[in-house]
């Protein structure tokens, strides 16, 4: 596949129910004496977009500009919906407020990696003909500039099947094209649309029969295909990967990526985001379904209602899931969230930092010894310009790309993060590692982070030294013999 295209010149209009989706974290160590129920221990929340927003969010993600309309109502969590929506690069909403109606909210309760309780606040009852009517007039204002149009059905009661019908008749007179995830058992309301991205039960339900496998699904597809007048069907068979069903070709069927699959929540949202952008960019669909298949590979693997980013899909595109040494050197926004990833499979994240010039036996033995304190190991390195201020004019002897490049390659090392603070304090307050691994030449109130880390409940392990083995008598070495 050649190099992706400038996905900022597709403009994207998505209408569909906008939700906000909220997380709350914490722990449980025991149960109510109310009624058998345990106790969670809340220790911090967080909110994301969610529903037609994610779908946003990922187009923002990959570079793409979106237009999204919805409805919200007159309460708090709509004003953070707007916020969200507001902090997305290239994002234009065109919010219609319905004081009658809450804004749709999920809230998922969690401890470590189990979800306790998810509570939901929505009406999901079809909007009345004055919101239908300001919702029409804001799509007829956003067609002017959209290529592509993106229906996001969740069956909260804004795409009705007059709002559908209309959506599609204009979008097709403005000469955009409609791609839709649908939802519920009648597809006829999808008539004209270019293409439907059904999941495996989504299809099963409209067709009426069970679905296996890709040959059912293309059954099932041209099925509807035909008494519906939809033009083409990419379906979504979870771990068997995607299946594109064109009028006058065979099914074509993509497997998924070799992956661990850890949450498929809003997966969907980013096949059908990335679909849009790329047959946008003029993608053949072939070549569309194919990366929206890797896109959706990439974002099951990660925590919680998630999105892909340009730079994730061009690595997964052009380099497979081998992971290679540069794979391990990451910024630290990502590695954020695949911490929060490893704590939720239950998995203890450790941290050690250092310069890291010209590594040595007791650098070995420091690692070794951080690797065996934890499951998964951060290095935290710093950048050449810190070294310099904490080291001298001298130093470093190798830049921080060979630096991190030798780290990298360490089995006991999982990721390697470049901070070019003096001290790893901002890094570990993002990180928020279970274990921090220093040397024992420092003591515990000498130790950076050692009061955060152990304020969340993490441990601060003083690992043994290797007498006489340090960078600067290595140098010192070096210059004696010269």
């Amino acid at each position: 596949m050649s190099d992706l295209p400038a996905f900022t010149r597709v403009p994207v209009l998505v209408i569909g129910d906008l939700m906000l989706d909220r997380y709350v974290y914490g722990t449980v160590d025991r149960i109510s004496p109310e009624a058998p129920i345990p106790v969670l221990h809340t220790q911090r929340e967080t909110s994301v977009l969610g529903g037609a927003g994610n779908v946003v969010r990922n187009i923002a993600a990959l570079g793409g500009q979106a237009q999204t309309i919805g409805v919200v109502g007159a309460d708090r969590a709509a004003e953070e919906l707007r916020q969200l929506l507001g902090a997305e690069s290239g994002v234009t909403p065109r919010l219609v407020t319905d004081a009658s109606r809450p804004t749709t909210q999920k809230t998922r309760y969690i401890a470590l990696t189990q979800q306790l309780l998810r509570a939901d606040y929505e009406n999901a009852t079809p909007v009345s003909s004055p919101i239908a009517a300001q919702i029409l007039s804001q799509i007829s204002d956003a067609l002017t500039e959209a290529k592509m149009v993106v229906l996001s059905d969740y069956a909260k009661g804004v795409l009705t099947p007059e709002i559908i019908a209309e959506t599609i008749a204009r979008a097709r007179a403005a000469g955009a094209q409609i791609v839709i995830d649908p939802k519920g058992r009648d597809f006829s309301r999808y008539r004209g649309a270019h293409m439907l991205t059904p999941n495996r039960k989504e299809l099963a339900e409209a067709f009426g029969a069970p679905i296996s496998t890709s040959a059912e699904a293309e059954k099932a597809a041209r099925a509807l295909m035909q008494t519906h007048g939809i033009e083409s069907f990419l379906v979504k068979l979870g771990a068997d990967g995607v299946c594109l069903v064109l009028p006058d070709a065979s099914a074509l069927p993509f497997h998924t990526q070799a992956r661990e699959v850890f949450d498929v929540s809003g997966a969907g949202d980013t096949v059908i985001a990335t679909l849009a952008l790329a047959l946008g960019s003029g993608y053949t669909p072939e070549a569309a379904a194919e990366l929206a298949n890797i896109a959706g590979s990439i974002v099951v693997g990660k925590v919680g209602t998630a999105s892909v980013s340009r730079t994730e899909l061009e690595r997964a595109v052009h380099q497979g899931e081998t992971q290679r040494l540069e794979d391990k050197i990451v910024p630290l926004d990502s590695l954020a969230a695949t911490a929060e990833k490893w704590r939720r499979q239950g998995l203890k994240v450790g941290f050690t930092n250092g310069c890291f010039d010209l590594l040595h036996p007791g650098h070995i033995a420091l690692l070794r010894q951080a690797r065996a304190a934890c499951d998964r190991l951060v290095v935290g390195l710093n950048s050449d310009a810190s070294v310099k201020r904490l080291k001298g004019e001298t130093r470093p002897v190798q830049n921080e790309s060979a630096r991190s490049t030798v780290l990298a390659s360490l089995a006991d090392v999982d990721h390697v993060v470049i901070f070019g603070e003096d001290t790893p304090l901002e890094l570990i307050q993002t990180l928020r590692p279970d274990v921090l691994i220093k040397g024992a030449d420092y003591t515990l109130e000498k130790v950076v982070g050692a009061a955060e880390v152990q304020s969340w409940g993490g441990r601060v392990i003083l690992a043994n030294l290797i007498q006489g083995e340090s960078t600067t008598r290595m140098i010192g070495k070096m210059g004696a013999v010269g």
